[in-house]
């Protein structure tokens, strides 16, 4: 009987120890638990970015803001990249060769008339305006940079151009003309655009001592000068898509070669007619209230739609910006066209895109971001700047965050993304909207490689800063005054 009692006091015992033991597990683990929590929410505290923490704080402010482009200044390193990138496509793509177009063998005796005769094309054709603009920008590259590569690419292409005129004028005098000749449009400039942007091209090239040109460069201004259509004012005019058509274009396929055979003859018939040119093309064509050019005007249209096309509106910034480079200070013209370059500025500052890129139709967001563009107008409103033509202050921004947006459609390759092909004359928007884009369409190349060489010259300024987060380009101005 006691022994029963001892093993009934032994289970209460027993009982009372297990409820004890369990009590103590689970408050220990309470405590485990707790200390984890705490030191878990102190991880987190620490592990999580500055900026989030500070928000979730009460400071949202200090949150990274999601750029679609880099953000800020740049590095002459960076844009130096971009521009190597660029020629080694280029110098690897377009080749300095004769072969006959039949066999594909390469011609190398020049005595004799071979009528299978034409330049070997590679990826882009090495005579054309829009390799003016390529062969222009690989010049300012070399001067920016210092590099020969760039330099010794104009030097190996328009000495091949030069030496090879008079034997294609013999396949010419054979009856191989036309498309048919691979220098019809040196031998017979049909177009504006055969003729001003390698004229421009060779006498900046001359100018250089590259090459002795001289031959080949009067005979493109002979084409601007006396035989390309003109309107009763002497405006450059074309007879397509209608009769008495002006095409923006055409400023840039004409200004710049006029404006430099002044430079070269000191002749002042040549500054004259450029700024004739700009001004009067504008009278017609520059809408003052957007500071936007329209791409077409007609003579006898009673009402002229204003299709305010990206590549076109480009064509005359870069005329403008050619033309200011070489006029004299004394010319009578020069402030009108100094005062069209900064209301144009304006204009394009105001329909800039958040990427930094320009739209293919200016004022319609709607149509896609185009490059070519994009890139004259980084390279003239830098030059603008670098000049001292506009305020660094009002416009450093915009060309930071054009050049960083554009900067990001060079590929690995070197190739340029996002260029609107050749484009005619429209009158709706769907023509303009449905463009092609491609890496094929040389008209993005010569803008790239001059907004880069000249990105380096502003950037060697050293005044791009960021300042309470956002970027700003110079100094305070010197004529603050406080509030009273």
């Amino acid at each position: 009987m006691k022994f029963c009692a001892k093993v009934e006091r032994d289970k209460v015992r027993n009982g009372r120890s297990a409820i004890l033991n369990r009590h103590n597990e689970i408050s220990m683990k309470k405590v485990i638990l707790t200390i984890a929590l705490i030191c878990g929410a102190s991880f987190l505290a620490t592990a999580q970015p500055k900026e989030i923490v500070a928000a979730e704080a009460g400071n949202p402010a200090l949150l990274k803001p999601n750029y679609s482009v880099p953000y800020g200044p740049t590095t002459v390193a960076a844009i130096t990249e971009v521009l190597d990138r660029i020629h080694g496509y280029l110098d690897a793509h377009t080749p300095t060769r004769v072969i006959d177009r039949v066999t594909g063998a390469e011609i190398t005796d020049f005595s004799i008339v071979n009528t299978n005769a034409i330049v070997e094309r590679g990826d882009f054709p090495i005579i054309s305006y829009e390799w003016g603009v390529t062969y222009s920008g690989m010049l300012h590259a070399y001067e920016t940079t210092g590099d020969p590569r760039f330099r010794d690419y104009v030097a190996k292409r328009m000495q091949f151009i030069v030496a090879m005129a008079p034997y294609f004028q013999k396949l010419d005098d054979a009856g191989v003309r036309g498309l048919s000749n691979s220098f019809r449009s040196v031998l017979h400039p049909g177009a504006l655009d055969d003729a001003g942007s390698m004229c421009a091209a060779m006498i900046k090239a001359q100018q250089a001592k590259l090459i002795d040109a001289r031959p080949l460069i009067d005979h493109y201004i002979d084409y601007i000068m006396t035989k390309q259509y003109r309107l009763a004012d002497g405006t450059l005019a074309r007879q397509r898509p209608m009769a008495d058509s002006l095409w923006l274009d055409d400023l840039f396929m004409s200004v710049p070669a006029l404006a430099q055979m002044g430079k070269l003859t000191g002749d002042t018939r040549y500054y004259d007619d450029a700024v004739k040119q700009l001004t009067q093309f504008s009278a017609r064509m520059f809408n003052r209230r957007s500071g936007l050019y329209m791409h077409g005007w007609i003579a006898g249209m009673t009402e002229h739609p204003e299709f305010h096309w990206a590549r076109a509106n480009g064509w005359a910034l870069l005329a403008a910006t050619e033309l200011l480079d070489v006029l004299p200070e004394n010319h009578p013209g020069r402030e009108k066209v100094l005062e069209l370059l900064r209301a144009h500025i304006r204009g394009l500052q105001a329909v800039q895109s958040e990427s930094g890129l320009w739209h293919q139709l200016l004022d319609r967001d709607d149509s896609y971001l185009e490059t070519s563009a994009s890139a004259i107008y980084t390279y003239c409103i830098a030059h603008a700047i670098n000049r001292g033509w506009i305020d660094a202050l009002a416009y450093g921004p915009t060309v930071q965050l054009a050049w960083n947006g554009i900067a990001t459609k060079v590929n690995a390759q070197g190739q340029v993304e996002g260029t609107c092909v050749g484009t005619g004359m429209g009158f709706d928007p769907a023509y303009y909207y449905h463009r092609p884009q491609s890496v094929r369409a040389a008209h993005g190349y010569g803008p790239m490689l001059l907004a880069g060489a000249e990105m380096i010259v502003l950037t060697k300024s050293d005044r791009g800063i960021i300042n309470d987060g956002a970027m700003q380009f110079g100094h305070q101005p010197t004529n603050t005054e406080s509030a009273k």
